[in-house]
């Protein structure tokens, strides 16, 4: 099935694969070919591209997803390939979240934390501190 992934920035990938596994705001899914219909929420984390060659991984912030029977495309708010990923990249990305979490409102405050906890495990599986 067809993948694409795409950043305000730019296209990262439009691979051949044959599943996806995307960190959904409701839990991690895993996408294949002939899925139903689907648009989801993405929380930080790691998103994973299987295909001929292996797995492609890419650090996401946010984002929606589009899965339906061909293909999936993710729309991601940030991206970057998993390899790229620095410490001084996630000590940016969390500072970003921590900044958004201590100006949230109390409505807002509960989503706010909980980018930061999804912040941190990416960090964590990416083998960085947060």
């Amino acid at each position: 099935m067809q993948f694409d992934l795409v950043s305000p920035e730019r296209s990262l990938a439009s691979l051949d694969v044959t599943a996806v596994q995307i960190p959904g705001a409701d839990g991690d899914m895993t996408a294949m070919a002939d899925h139903a219909p689907t648009i989801t929420t993405l929380r930080p984390g790691i998103l994973s591209a299987e295909g001929a060659g292996g797995a492609t991984e890419y650090l996401v912030t946010g984002g929606f997803a589009e899965i339906g029977a061909a293909g999936v495309t993710v729309l991601a708010e940030r991206a970057m390939p998993k390899a790229d990923v620095t410490q001084a990249d996630m000590d940016a990305l969390m500072a970003e979240a921590k900044s958004a979490m201590e100006g949230a409102s109390t409505d807002a405050l509960d989503d706010a934390s909980k980018m930061v906890a999804d912040m941190a495990q990416a960090a964590a599986l990416l083998g960085l501190t947060a």
